[in-house]
């Protein structure tokens, strides 16, 4: 009886640690992710910013524990003149991606091993444009995953979708949809390798939201939208009344990894 006793009146604090792991499992903070767009057209650039990228960035970033770096090639026509090379840096914070620059600058293994990037002159510069955007995690997709593939880099296909809406007001309903819709469930149970859902801070494109999936390769992207957009919660969720017209533009845009990318 009297174990009893204590038991009951353990209860509830046994009920509240459940209830702090349930919310833990659920929510968390919000990553903050850059988004670093380069366009080059000439092997002579593609080659200078591999080099910088490889052995300049990538280990200063590895030495600031900025681990999870992904370095993504556009997939297109090879005779195409203007071709891109996206990288993916998770963080706490815009702050925190921010000052990165003034804490590379006082690496000297960096400024050494990317001085030729770095201190590239006027008529051979080592990109034509450069594009830079700040995302943030959706709240219930709050930090980067790293997808579960078995192919080799040269094999896998990424693949950034960015969802432009009419105004401010249908771009939140759009993210509702992934959120509280349980979009974001759907594409989990037909296991999609999500590496991150985000709504775009700061870009050339707004209002806009972004989501990047990972695949072995063609075929299996192929075979899971295939399967998406059969799935029976799927044409319920976008059937639904509310959730109509909420995107006015789409973007869908497949990499292959950098060989030297962290994923």
């Amino acid at each position: 009886m009297r174990s009893s006793s204590v038991l009951f009146k353990l209860l509830p604090f046994f009920l509240l640690l459940l209830l702090v792991s349930w919310s833990g499992n659920n929510k968390g903070k919000q990553m903050i992710f850059q988004l670093t767009v380069y366009q080059y057209s000439s092997p002579e650039q593609e080659k200078l910013l591999d080099q910088y990228l490889q052995q300049a960035l990538i280990p200063a970033l590895h030495k600031l524990k900025i681990e999870q770096v992904g370095v993504f090639k556009a997939i297109a026509n090879d005779t195409a003149f203007v071709k891109k090379i996206y990288v993916l840096l998770p963080g706490s914070s815009i702050d925190e991606l921010a000052g990165l620059g003034n804490k590379l600058a006082g690496d000297a293994d960096y400024l050494r091993q990317g001085s030729a990037y770095l201190n590239a002159a006027y008529t051979t510069p080592p990109y034509t444009r450069m594009e830079l955007l700040y995302l943030k995690a959706f709240p219930l997709a709050p930090s980067l995953q790293l997808p579960d593939l078995k192919a080799p880099k040269a094999e896998r296909v990424y693949e950034l979708r960015s969802y432009e809406s009419a105004t401010e007001a249908i771009f939140r309903n759009k993210v509702t949809m992934f959120n509280e819709g349980d979009e974001i469930g759907i594409f989990k149970k037909l296991r999609f390798n999500a590496i991150f859902y985000s709504e775009v801070l700061a870009g050339s494109k707004m209002p806009n939201l972004m989501y990047m999936l990972g695949f072995e390769n063609m075929d299996d992207r192929n075979a899971h939208w295939k399967n998406f957009v059969s799935d029976t919660a799927w044409k319920t969720l976008s059937g639904k009344a509310e959730y109509q017209h909420n995107i006015s533009h789409i973007d869908v845009m497949f990499f292959h990894p950098a060989d030297y990318s962290d994923y």
